[in-house]
């Protein structure tokens, strides 16, 4: 078998209505498809999906333990350009948005944050 590239991905949030619109409002992803427990958006050449299940919502502490050493855990990376990379920290600040600090890692910056349920993302340009 050889796999040809990553069709989709999938996250669990606890609240789909406000999942939803923290991935459009905030990172301005375009939904393609809504079904009664998930949304499915367009993420470049391949999509991300949003599936809402049951989930006990973190506590501050773990939000914090989470974001205040990201490197190391399990996340999802999405590319943006060096000009949305340069305002990404003040736009996720005014969206109540907790990040780490941006990370320069020679080639390429990468900024961690949450989404409203506590899933580690990151923004990553690469120079």
């Amino acid at each position: 078998m050889k796999v040809q590239r990553l069709d989709h991905f999938a996250i669990e949030v606890g609240d789909l209505e406000r999942a939803q619109r923290f991935y459009t409002e905030v990172l301005g992803l375009p939904v393609v498809m809504r079904l009664h427990n998930q949304v499915l958006f367009n993420c470049g050449d391949q999509n991300l999906a949003l599936f809402e299940v049951p989930r006990v919502p973190l506590e501050p502490n773990a939000r914090q333990a989470r974001i205040g050493s990201p490197l190391g855990k399990g996340h999802h990376a999405f590319r943006v350009n060096a000009d949305d990379f340069a305002t990404a920290r003040e736009r996720l600040s005014a969206a109540g948005v907790e990040s780490a600090a941006p990370i320069d890692w020679g080639d390429h910056d990468c900024l961690y944050f949450l989404d409203p349920d506590g899933n580690l993302l990151e923004l990553i340009n690469y120079r």
